[in-house]
């Protein structure tokens, strides 16, 4: 059977499901490189933190609505302290410099969850019955990859009456386009960074609680190669503007829910690869992006 033949409704399905939950990813990683010019390697610790907190509150018998307050609970805290206490004093610093403060912060929340919780991990299974598919047609569809467009739909529907209805989404806008002359027009730098930080940490709170329907099992390296995968989506969308970033996101978590279901499984562990040299052939005739256009795709050239 070929990989065309191999690509079914169902593949179909799985793929709108898995680029929904990577739309979002590509959002929360935009807003902050938006408006701070910094990719946030910890982005996906926050995922990680979120879903052990849906994992404990699970374990203890929590309700599931509960659970859900907790898992938002702690990655909104997680992302406050992370503004508070690495962004804000570092901000006048070089990129490399946050940059690899973002390291840090992964690496140091990596290994806490390590030691409090050891390598094994825990079984989050509060939203199981999520993963109980629905028949549409004669296609098995989960009730989570439902969930997952909808909602998918509902937050980026509300991150755009966000951007373009409100004084703060006019100041965070301002900013992405040029930081320096917004703040000489009296845009507060430190409410703007604050809300993009916390926007994307809400968004880090909904992919937590999506891919921990999907994973159950979460380990201190939960969520770390959805993280990579949705970087690169973001690089071959285009990083300069949050739609094409977006769209790049959803592009590789589609190509990667339908490649995921079509390959056979003794050839699945090749999957990152096919990526990954999807994204530098691409690259190599889009530099500025896949989505780019016009101005947003020239690239300087030594």
């Amino acid at each position: 059977m070929t990989l065309v033949a191999a690509i079914t409704w169902q593949a179909i399905a799985d793929g709108l499901g898995l680029g929904a939950i990577y739309a979002l990813m590509a959002v929360g990683i935009g807003l902050v490189f938006g408006v701070l010019r910094l990719v946030n390697f910890a982005y996906g610790q926050l995922v990680m933190a979120g879903a052990f907190a849906l994992a404990v509150a699970g374990e203890r018998g929590w309700p599931q609505w509960a659970g859900i307050l907790l898992c938002f609970g702690v990655v909104l805290t997680l992302s406050f302290l992370m503004e508070r206490l690495v962004f804000r004093p570092l901000r006048a610093h070089s990129p490399a410099v946050m940059l690899v403060a973002t390291f840090a912060v992964a690496f140091l929340l990596q290994s806490i969850a390590l030691l409090w919780f050891g390598p094994l991990g825990k079984i989050a299974t509060s939203l199981a019955e999520l993963n109980q598919p629905v028949r549409i047609g004669d296609v098995d569809v989960r009730k989570i990859t439902v969930v997952a467009i909808v909602t998918a739909v509902a937050c980026l529907a509300a991150l755009l009456l966000l951007l373009g209805r409100t004084s703060l989404g006019l100041h965070m806008r301002a900013a992405a386009m040029d930081f320096g002359t917004a703040r000489l027009i009296g845009v507060d730098a430190n409410r703007v960074i604050g809300a993009a930080v916390l926007v994307s940490g809400l968004l880090a709170g909904v992919v937590a609680v999506m891919l921990t329907v999907q994973t159950p099992l979460v380990t201190p390296d939960f969520a770390l190669r959805d993280t990579i995968v949705v970087l690169a989506g973001v690089v071959l969308g285009g990083m300069n503007r949050l739609l094409t970033a977006t769209l790049g996101g959803f592009a590789i978590g589609f190509v990667s829910g339908v490649l995921g279901y079509a390959l056979p499984t003794d050839q699945s562990q090749y999957l990152p690869s096919f990526l990954f040299v999807a994204v530098i052939l691409v690259l190599l005739v889009r530099p500025g992006g896949l989505f780019a256009r016009g101005r947003d795709a020239a690239v300087q050239r030594v």
